[in-house]
């Protein structure tokens, strides 16, 4: 149809009016659009195949994350920097303040589409998810602080039954059930072989647990009802974070410890601090895309391979005490993680039912039986 809304015109004395509805490219905004032409760092993954679409952006989550976590460790490695933990997130939300500012100025839509209370309240989350995570490696491996960061579907479930009153069916509840012993199984040996454990580490994780758990609806919720961007998202939560913890950090007087040490080792501070968060960031785009391009179960069972990855890495590259509980606490939380994305895309992870075994085994034997004979 060639004309907009409204009046097309008049033949003799009947009045014709055509209604036309715009094209998709005509009422999208420029975030929608970019469905179509999805680009990641420069790449438009739209030019590729699904399996090429796949493989970069498990190469990306994979590359980038696993430098990300290096850059953690190694960070917190250094002699003296363990009580600095709430100075490395004001330093990453800068960081990510620039890059989300940079990111949004190459957009075709600069307006903040999301209320400002709104970035308030995304904030103090977000606040509460990096800074609590970081300042826990003072005080825990860096594995059982990856292995808590698996588990988030505890502090959802206990929200929403205490909250909002749901009912999970026996696949969460296992699920739930496996990561809990799994969790326990693994600080238990934690407490054991590290010389540097502390229960206060496991009491920030866990508080920053349940911020991320909070955090992933309020900002889903907030996109979907204002239709904002990643990069919108990205500058305002993390600059008015970055505006908090400067506050907390004056108001306890740990500022100007933490400058002092940092000026001390510029490039093994700032200089890894802003290839931490470089990393970060790109890691995420990738984890983004993988998300629109193949849905959330695909994105958890490579983000879950990542994790699992990261863990053999620390034990490689930094030297710490091993035990075999590490390992069963792992396995245990890891079934746990698949009963819950089972649980979520039955329909996707259909399992053959017994009978249809015993049918396939009796067409086995007898195809084998067959063949002998001949």
């Amino acid at each position: 149809m060639s004309g907009k809304y409204g009046l097309v015109g008049y033949n003799g004395s009947r009045k014709h009016i055509s209604i036309s509805i715009p094209s998709s490219t005509e009422v999208m905004s420029p975030h929608i659009k970019s469905l179509e032409e999805l680009r990641v760092l420069g790449i438009n993954l739209s030019s590729f195949n699904a399996l090429t679409q796949f493989f970069i952006c498990v190469a990306g989550v994979f590359l980038f994350y696993l430098i990300y976590g290096y850059l953690q460790e190694l960070i917190f490695s250094m002699d003296g920097f363990r009580p600095f933990g709430w100075y490395l997130t004001l330093v990453q939300f800068g960081f990510y303040s620039v890059f989300g500012l940079v990111e949004l100025q190459l957009t075709q839509d600069k307006r903040r589409r999301i209320p400002g209370k709104t970035y308030m309240i995304i904030a103090f989350l977000t606040v509460g998810t990096m800074g609590l995570s970081n300042t826990s490696l003072g005080y825990l491996n860096y594995p059982t602080q990856v292995i808590f960061k698996c588990c988030k579907l505890i502090p959802v479930m206990i929200g929403g039954v205490f909250i909002q009153g749901k009912r999970y069916n026996l696949a969460d509840v296992s699920a739930a059930l496996c990561m809990s012993f799994g969790l326990i199984w693994f600080t238990l040996a934690d407490s054991k072989v590290a010389p540097n454990f502390n229960v206060t580490g496991v009491l920030l994780i866990s508080m920053a647990l349940c911020a991320d758990a909070a955090i992933g609806n309020v900002q889903e919720k907030a996109m979907k009802l204002h239709n904002g961007s990643n990069s919108e998202m990205v500058l305002y939560s993390y600059s008015i974070g970055f505006v908090y913890i400067l506050a907390g950090l004056l108001c306890v007087g740990g500022l100007g410890p933490a400058v002092a040490f940092c000026s001390e080792h510029p490039i093994k501070t700032y200089g890894y601090a802003f290839l931490f968060s470089l990393t970060g960031y790109f890691g995420i785009s990738f984890v983004l895309a993988l998300i629109k391009l193949f849905g959330a179960l695909v994105a958890v069972t490579v983000t879950t391979g990542r994790k699992a990855m990261t863990i053999v890495l620390s034990f490689m590259f930094f030297s710490k005490p091993f035990t075999f509980q590490y390992i069963w606490g792992g396995l245990l939380v890891l079934f746990g993680i698949f009963l819950n994305v089972y649980s979520k895309n039955r329909d996707k992870m259909k399992f053959p039912a017994i009978k249809d075994l015993k049918s396939w085994l009796r067409v086995r034997k007898k195809v084998r039986f067959r063949s002998q004979n001949v």
